[in-house]
């Protein structure tokens, strides 16, 4: 899963428990695991229906970046329209998990300082057929993050 594990965050701290007996993770958990996987999914609203497109992403502070082509999602960046996104990761085996989600507003980055400093997290999307030139940047208004963690036996 990356530089840090579940495991690892869970025992680095305590977490108060929803309702459904799960781990609530604070905003600066939240933000770094979502650092350790590189595809999560966007969603908005375009002609009156939800969209919901699966993108591969990097963290620039508590931001989320990724590219695009012309669009959709490019659409509503140009808007400043508000977003959702989320990512997760599990595992079958030990039934753990987490999920983080992100609402904010999308935004193109057009200031060409800071399309340079992005284009230095290396994220190339992995879809290569068409060429994605514009970087949108989700700025979080809301973040939110469970974990299901099982005891140990």
């Amino acid at each position: 899963m990356g530089p840090l594990s579940l495991q690892e965050l869970i025992d680095s701290e305590e977490f108060a428990l929803d309702h459904a007996g799960l781990a609530v993770l604070p905003f600066d958990a939240c933000i770094r695991l979502l650092g350790t996987v590189p595809v999560g999914r966007v969603a908005f609203v375009s002609d009156g229906q939800v969209v919901l497109l699966t993108v591969n992403h990097a963290m620039d502070g508590d931001s989320v970046v990724f590219r695009s082509a012309v669009g959709s999602k490019l659409s509503a960046a140009v808007n400043h329209d508000s977003v959702s996104f989320q990512a997760d990761w599990f595992d079958p085996e030990t039934r753990a998990g987490w999920s983080v989600l992100v609402t904010g507003v999308a935004s193109p980055v057009v200031e060409g300082a800071q399309t340079a400093a992005l284009e230095l997290l290396g994220l190339e999307p992995w879809a290569d057929v068409v060429e994605r030139p514009f970087w949108i940047r989700i700025d979080p208004r809301s973040v939110t993050g469970r974990a299901v963690v099982r005891a140990e036996n």
